[in-house]
């Protein structure tokens, strides 16, 4: 057996929603897009940027599950604030975390709840790999888990990609 190398060509993400249209709903506001696929309890969105597959699928449950949070790491806290002011635009209810400790870093986020409780985040790490004792010391990365950092001395984004 030799080693082959295999090109990825996007992550994919499904998850159960209790309404498939009021997802629907909000994933068009939250992405910016509209589904790429629409079927009886189902819904696919072909994000470019970052390249995923993310798709819906409608069926009963009670609480959440198991899943933390979902995220997008963009290059800038101005990503950061241009996506938080499309989705406000959209008449998305945002929540900032700005100077964050979070995960060992420092971080600028801002936050969406869908209609199933499932939270998103978008956030540029600032300063990362902190020390354990600069760290939170609260389960991360829940929302409103994290807690002001001092100010950071140096401020580095780590990517300068194009947000959604």
């Amino acid at each position: 057996m030799g080693t082959e190398t295999v090109t990825a060509l996007k992550a994919h993400l499904a998850i159960n929603v209790k309404n498939l249209e009021r997802s629907i709903a909000f994933y068009r506001k939250m992405l910016g897009i509209e589904p790429s696929k629409v079927r009886q309890g189902y819904a696919k969105f072909d994000v470019k940027n970052p390249p995923l597959n993310f798709s819906l699928n409608e069926a009963p449950f009670k609480e959440r599950g198991a899943l933390s949070h979902m995220g997008i790491q963009v290059g800038s806290t101005q990503d950061v604030l241009a996506i938080r002011n499309r989705w406000m635009r959209g008449g998305l209810m945002t929540r900032d975390e700005m100077n964050t400790v979070c995960c060992y870093a420092v971080q600028d986020k801002t936050w969406v709840q869908d209609p199933d409780g499932n939270e998103w985040e978008v956030f540029v790490v600032l300063q990362d790999n902190l020390p354990a004792k600069q760290a939170a010391t609260t389960s991360c990365c829940a929302p409103g888990c994290c807690a002001p950092a001092e100010p950071a001395e140096t401020v580095e984004s780590v990517s300068n990609e194009k947000p959604l």
